[in-house]
């Protein structure tokens, strides 16, 4: 099941993706959609909506090439939760960057415990809505691909046998960064959490449809790819990071974590590639789709 949240005659909506990719059913979830978009669906499943009590779809088929997407999440109950260093090579390339304040040692880069940050929710913005620099505060934007984990059902002190149910499903996310705002601040929030600096999408789809232990995950700058790796390389599973976050904090349906991101970023090359006016970035995940953005 694939799931987006789109705008149609002055409206948000939340609409099933057909089989071919080129429909959209609107489901019937009433105001709530059009105020915070596929979260509605999420809270509702998490409610008990499935079978027959499964929101209906309502109206004819809209094309998807007729409507315009807007992020599948469009409005985040509560900050993102973001894994820093998460996968090996790019704890490396942190390390060696100069922008790892902790560890300036490739070689002992990778983490103990997995790395928690987070993402104002007001930086999400749409596919295709341009990433904008912000004039005067930062020279160094860089990208980041990741895999988002949508939570579905909500819990507390989640064991890892039991993670996975608590998953509805999975997007992508460019975790946009500020990389001088980054080391400056120690604290990542506000490198991360600038105006723009969450492009998600193209839409969400349930876990059923996708294996988030084994997809691959790629970006492109124009047109050089730049990340290319599989989950597979993830230092802390999926299952893991659920059960750390919620051994002390009460997870809730429509909560998101961005899984870390692959080498291959920005400050990964010497001299360092980073984002430019003009340019544009496009995410692929294997079973989600491709989330594009330009760079104004």
């Amino acid at each position: 099941m694939k799931i987006a949240t789109f705008w149609w005659a002055g409206r948000r909506h939340v609409g099933r993706l057909s089989a071919d990719g080129r429909d959209l059913k609107t489901l019937a979830l009433g105001d709530r959609a059009h105020a915070v978009g596929a979260l509605a669906l999420v809270e509702a499943m998490a409610a008990g909506a499935t079978g027959a009590s499964f929101p209906k779809e309502t109206g004819p088929a809209l094309p998807v090439s007729a409507v315009k997407l807007d992020a599948p999440l469009p409005v985040p109950r509560r900050n993102i939760f973001c894994v820093g260093i998460n996968y090996r090579a790019h704890a490396s390339e942190f390390a060696a960057s100069g922008f790892g304040n902790d560890q300036p040692d490739p070689q002992q880069a990778v983490p103990d415990h997995p790395v928690i940050f987070s993402k104002v929710p007001e930086c999400v913005i749409a596919p295709e809505a341009p990433i904008r620099m912000p004039e005067g505060l930062s020279s160094s934007i860089d990208y980041e691909a990741e895999l988002a984990v949508i939570i579905g059902k909500g819990g507390t002190s989640i064991p890892v046998s039991r993670a996975m149910d608590h998953v509805f499903g999975y997007t992508i996310i460019n975790d946009v960064t500020a990389r001088d705002l980054q080391r400056r601040h120690k604290q990542w929030l506000i490198g991360k959490s600038l105006d723009t600096f969450g492009p998600m999408g193209p839409w969400l789809v349930s876990r059923d449809e996708v294996d988030g232990a084994d997809t691959r995950v790629r970006c492109w700058v124009n047109d050089e790819l730049r990340q290319d790796a599989s989950t597979r390389d993830l230092v802390f599973d999926i299952p893991t990071l659920i059960s750390t976050l919620s051994a002390g904090i009460t997870l809730h349906p429509g909560d998101i974590i961005a899984t870390g991101t692959p080498s291959g970023v920005g400050i990964g090359f010497d001299p360092p590639k980073f984002l430019r006016r003009g340019d544009r970035v496009r995410i692929e995940i294997d079973g989600i789709g491709s989330l594009a953005n330009p760079v104004h």
